[in-house]
């Protein structure tokens, strides 16, 4: 198979799909690869090194995308390269089109092939292909709202881990998933009073057990949030529906209860975000403030560590391309549900029903259009 890699442009994204080991691995699968020029500088990868590893160095993303049959990527395709679209193409990348209809519509009259990092499952209920960027989405959200802390960006003015004779901050994560937990296990080493809510009691005693008196678990409902946001100094939102639209369970109507200059970290924002006051925001302009309450809402957090991001992503993605480029995307599917379960879209028919929901779209099975 004919794969390619082309070079990030959405803001401030400097992550690559390919690294030149999985190059290797491709070309020894017996795979041609095509890499557009500068492809990987932003995660510390040159050129030369793709070129050793066997790939083609192609200098521009247009005939990348002519001459790939799979092209590998890290985000959404941005609106200008929409033209690039050719039929059967498989686009296997992060895509998050529950909050993203323009995109699902540009795929499907494309009749692309979409394989979504976001929405693979394996067999045991596990989602591999967005667990590394949760885990570091996790870590970073208690980075960047320590940060938004400070009273010049309009924080509180406040250390979240305080010193002998000041109070610690207060640190309310919603949502106990890979995302949570990341940001819990950072919070507490932190020093911070850590308050974590889930709907899963089974959830909360997993958490429980792992961080034991160093944290309070509550069951997330709206009281209860509502409660423990009164006292917060930094809020992680960070629920998910795999696939799906995030609930908004981050009223507005809470922002008036927060002390001034808390911080709100959606890092749900990919997947329209869990906050009725939440917009996406970018690195170049992170920030913005809603009723006192400083709102980070960046799409794209692992972005700004991309050498540690895109060497974890390609861990995990390498493996279930591997299978696709061996067999076709077809075969691999009729093989594996794990695979079929990453297929959004398939020759103009929308095959995640979190998706179709989400928009109000036509929804179909993938197993049943293959059969």
């Amino acid at each position: 198979m004919k794969i390619g890699c082309v070079k990030e442009i959405k803001n401030n994204e400097y992550r690559v799909g390919l690294t030149p080991d999985n190059v290797r691995a491709y070309v020894q699968a017996g795979h041609q690869v095509y890499i557009e020029k500068g492809a990987g500088e932003g995660s510390g990868f040159e050129d030369q090194e793709y070129v050793n590893a066997g790939a083609s160095l192609i200098e521009n993303a247009a005939d990348v995308w002519h001459l790939s049959e799979m092209m590998v990527k890290v985000k959404e395709p941005l609106e200008e390269e929409f033209p690039l679209f050719h039929k059967g193409l498989i686009l296997y990348t992060y895509l998050h089109l529950a909050a993203d209809r323009q995109l699902t519509e540009a795929l499907l009259a494309g009749k692309v092939n979409s394989v979504t990092y976001e929405t693979l499952r394996e067999k045991d209920g596990s989602l591999p292909l967005l667990a590394p960027m949760s885990q570091i989405a996790g870590r970073l959200s208690l980075q960047e709202g320590a940060m938004y802390l400070e009273k010049r960006y309009g924080g509180e003015g406040i250390l979240l881990a305080g010193v002998p004779g000041t109070p610690k901050a207060n640190v309310v994560i919603l949502g106990g998933g890979t995302v949570g937990m990341n940001a819990c296990k950072i919070a507490v080493g932190m020093g911070a009073n850590v308050t974590i809510l889930d709907i899963s009691l089974k959830r909360l005693e997993e958490l429980d057990n792992q961080f034991g008196a160093h944290i309070q678990t509550l069951v997330s409902n709206e009281g209860n949030i509502e409660r423990v946001i009164k006292d917060a100094d930094l809020v992680i939102g960070c629920v998910l529906i795999p696939g799906g639209a995030a609930p908004k369970i981050f009223k507005r109507k809470y922002l008036s209860e927060m002390k001034p200059g808390a911080v709100f970290v959606d890092v749900a924002i990919d997947q329209g975000g869990c906050s009725e006051t939440s917009h996406a925001t970018t690195h170049d302009d992170p920030i913005y403030i809603v009723d006192g309450v400083v709102h980070y809402c960046v799409g794209n957090m692992p972005g700004t560590v991309p050498h540690t991001s895109t060497v974890a992503l390609t861990n995990a993605t390498l493996q279930y391309g591997l299978q696709i480029a061996k067999a076709g995307l077809e075969a691999a599917c009729r093989k594996s549900e794990v695979i079929a379960s990453g297929v959004n879209t398939y020759l103009g028919s929308l095959t995640n029903q979190n998706v179709a929901a989400a928009h109000g779209m036509d929804f179909k099975e993938l197993l049943q259009i293959l059969a």
